[in-house]
């Protein structure tokens, strides 16, 4: 038998350890919506409103959308598809190019699902993969602005993490999902690794950790930035889909890109807001 004080710290030590692990996921019957947010901490999925951004409004990334929606396509009909990076200059229309096409795909496809994931709770992953696994509805994975920093949940178990749920382990992967990443650095890597401290083979490592993470994507579609004529072409089109004239239509866009510091179609599209606004109509 034991004493009282020890029963009590017992139960204080069960309930910590209680408020410690991981929420078991709670499973929608995702009827609700098509787009869902997952809170790793709360183990709930958040129904989100249908994406407004129609896919054909998406200009100067003709041949990046082509080879993604192909991708989604083979994959919302049970055929096989690889996981996907989209990676490049920032605006450049990685995430609305997911939500677009999935949002127009899904539009045929009545089982398909989003589900985003923040950058944060990559630990989830492998939860999160088996908890959707042999379900009937087919899921897109999405992980906006990935990257492994430094102090960032730790960078080799973040890794780590992505990996075992990619490769599904002795179950191997599900086949009703396709994860998609979106990020700023091709290989997924800290700028400035430093090494200091560390020494040369900790840092090789760390580095052959972080690009095998990136070789899980079957496929890679690069985004560049947008030169000066594609910017503009951007700008016209967004102008005559939605009724926008100006006689100095051009002149304004660059100057708008210029006090921006940037050229792409975030960029394009924030500049077409700001005009309607001016111009009293919604958009």
């Amino acid at each position: 038998m034991t004493d009282p004080q020890t029963e009590a710290l017992l139960r204080r030590m069960a309930d910590a350890m209680e408020r410690l692990a991981p929420a078991a996921p709670v499973t929608p019957e995702f009827d609700d919506a098509r787009l869902w947010r997952y809170d790793a901490g709360a183990g709930h999925y958040i129904a989100a409103p249908d994406y407004s951004l129609p896919l054909d409004l998406l200009v100067g990334i003709e041949n990046q959308k082509a080879r993604f929606v192909e991708n989604l396509t083979r994959f919302s009909r049970g055929l096989p598809a690889n996981h996907v990076l989209l990676w490049g200059s920032r605006g450049t229309g990685k995430s609305s190019l997911t939500k677009a096409a999935f949002m127009d795909e899904a539009g045929r496809s009545p089982a398909l699902r989003l589900i985003e994931v923040d950058r944060d709770e990559l630990s989830a992953l492998p939860r999160l993969f088996d908890h959707l696994r042999n379900r009937s509805e087919r899921f897109v994975v999405l992980c906006d602005d990935l990257s492994f920093e430094d102090g960032h949940n730790g960078l080799t178990s973040s890794a780590k993490s992505l990996k075992s749920a990619v490769e599904g382990g002795v179950l191997g992967p599900p086949d009703n999902l396709l994860f998609v990443a979106t990020s700023n650095r091709r290989h997924l890597m800290p700028r400035g690794h430093d090494e200091a401290g560390r020494g040369l083979i900790a840092a090789a490592e760390d580095a052959e950790e972080e690009v095998s993470v990136s070789d899980r994507f079957g496929l890679w579609i690069g985004f560049p930035a947008m030169d000066q004529p594609t910017y503009l072409n951007a700008v016209r089109s967004y102008a005559e889909r939605f009724g926008l004239k100006a006689r100095d239509l051009d002149r304004r866009a660059l100057q708008w890109s210029q006090a921006r510091g940037a050229r792409s179609g975030r960029v394009a599209w924030q500049f077409i807001r700001d005009l309607a606004g001016e111009r009293g109509k919604h958009l």
